[in-house]
């Protein structure tokens, strides 16, 4: 049984970063401004393709709103950079998220069914708006592929917190 604490809403963003395709590193905590850190389960999983394009066509939204997106995995480098080229996302993407960090950032892992699927445990959906203070604005975690945040009603939230000072919810005990 895990005991993984989840990240409280208005908590600081854990200090977790992961080598970046093509050189440095994603790093949401160490970042300025607004950042949306979309974490998927890997090459294997025929759902977060899909999903993964929704980001990349709400990434013209987010942007607008000042938001940096961005996506990382437990892949491997291979096979982050093989969903890119096959892929065509134009986001920084992250490689080689460890257990340990999926257990940072609260997320559910998974272990694969077999070799077949992926080589190592791999993290569960998760989604994490982080405001300029460096704090969880929004956090969505999921144990399931399909079970995961719109990102077009993201994108139009970020706007309406920004535009009303919205404040950070669910932070009641």
């Amino acid at each position: 049984m895990s005991h993984t604490q989840k990240i409280a809403a208005g908590a600081a963003f854990p200090a977790v970063a992961v080598p970046r395709l093509g050189g440095g590193e994603i790093a949401p905590a160490a970042m300025q401004g607004w950042r949306l850190l979309v974490v998927y389960r890997g090459r294997h999983c025929p759902v977060c393709k899909p999903y993964l394009g929704t980001l990349e066509a709400a990434a013209p939204a987010f942007a607008e709103a000042g938001v940096q997106v961005m996506a990382v995995s437990a892949d491997p480098a291979g096979k982050a950079a093989a969903d890119v080229a096959e892929f065509g996302w134009t986001f920084p993407v992250g490689h080689d998220l460890s257990v340990e960090q999926m257990q940072a950032l609260g997320l559910y892992v998974s272990d694969p069914r077999s070799a077949q699927e992926t080589d190592r445990p791999f993290a569960e959906p998760g989604l994490f708006l982080v405001n300029p203070d460096g704090r969880v604005q929004v956090v969505a975690i999921s144990n399931a592929p399909w079970a995961r945040p719109d990102l077009a009603a993201i994108a139009r939230g970020v706007k309406r917190i920004q535009e009303m000072n919205y404040p950070i919810r669910g932070t009641h005990g």
